[in-house]
């Protein structure tokens, strides 16, 4: 068999469109190309791509290989193809079965010994591999953000040829399995809370409405007076995210590069720009449409002190998620919408 087919998911915000790596193996000079408006560090995996098969002690075909990434018009970036490009190399070589890579999605980024590597962004495609109802094929590091999700069926992956050992017999990859995690908090982080501020029965009964009312909020006095503290107390009154907001405010936490802490995770998060962060910082954006800040306190709190030093232009890109939710990010090769349903609280002086 000189073609075979494999499934993956790209990386747009946070969605996680399917991308079909078909590969062909023909005759003529021994070449490796790829095709698919693939960015510099996909380009990259063909040398990842042949150090790992042939460090696998797996054979590389000494043909000429084309690879292309459909759809055509979906940028993709990183190297969460590798796996799935060595898998489809070594199927259209006829060393593992063709047969069986319908039922699988395939997720990882290679290194040049053959091991699997962790990628971002893995949450997303683990909910869109479920609702698919493909199981999906992943890095082993990553196995603990996809035991987050109720009813997946995904394998973490190590090596290369622990994956090719699992397509050939059925077996040699442990499966990820759903987790409750164990909500019990690091006792080194500690939540501010209104024990804590002696008088201001006010200002404590305005955040008290706020935080009842899922109210925006906005403290105005002279510098010292507690605005920022109480302020930072705003979390601690707010009730816990059910699974699916956490598992929303989780799947930004991935595609950030962020650190899920499982014992945290239902949390609101609380998050507070400087002021002299620019307008792409808050609503996001940038060559591979990173979430900004607006996103990334998304069912939980934006905090802006000293509300007067943001440049205006800044604050004038908050109305659309304040009024809608989400906000759409429009660029010359993407446009994607993010969730942004947080709860704005500012402080300023008088």
């Amino acid at each position: 068999m000189s073609l075979a087919i494999v499934h993956t998911r790209a990386n747009i915000g946070i969605e996680a469109p399917l991308v079909t790596v078909e590969t062909h193996i023909s005759n003529g000079m021994p070449t490796l190309a790829i095709v698919g408006l693939p960015e510099a560090a996909v380009r990259e995996s063909r040398e990842r791509v042949r150090s790992a098969i042939l460090n696998a002690n797996l054979e590389f075909p000494t043909r000429r290989v084309t690879i292309n990434l459909a759809p055509a018009d979906l940028p993709k970036s990183g190297g969460r193809f590798d796996l799935a490009i060595a898998i489809s190399i070594l199927a259209a070589s006829g060393q593992i079965p063709v047969e069986r890579l319908a039922w699988y999605e395939i997720l990882g980024e290679l290194a040049l010994t053959g091991s699997v590597r962790s990628v971002h962004g893995v949450l997303p495609a683990v909910l869109a591999a479920r609702d698919s109802g493909r199981v999906l094929i992943l890095p082993a590091v990553n196995s603990d953000e996809a035991s987050l999700v109720r009813g997946v069926k995904a394998f973490g992956a190590a090596t290369l040829l622990d994956l090719c050992k699992h397509l050939l017999a059925g077996s040699g990859l442990k499966p990820c399995r759903f987790k409750p995690p164990v909500l019990i908090p690091d006792a080194s982080v500690q939540l501010h809370d209104l024990s804590e501020i002696r008088g201001q029965h006010m200002a404590k009964r305005a955040l008290q409405i706020a935080a009842a009312g899922a109210h925006n909020l906005l403290f105005v006095g002279p510098p010292g007076t507690g605005k920022t503290m109480l302020a930072n107390c705003l979390p601690s009154l707010l009730p816990t995210l059910d699974e699916k907001e956490a598992l929303e405010a989780a799947a930004i936490k991935s595609i950030s590069r962020q650190v899920i802490d499982t014992s945290r995770w239902m949390e609101p998060v609380f998050r507070s720009p400087h002021h002299s962060a620019t307008s792409v910082a808050l609503v996001g954006g940038g060559a591979h449409g990173r979430p900004g800040e607006v996103t990334l306190a998304h069912r939980g709190v934006l905090f802006l002190d000293e509300l007067t030093e943001f440049n205006r232009s800044v604050l004038d890109v908050l109305r659309e998620p304040l009024e809608s939710g989400v906000i759409t990010i429009s660029r010359a090769n993407y446009r994607m919408q993010l969730p942004a349903n947080f709860q704005l609280v500012a402080a300023m002086n008088p």
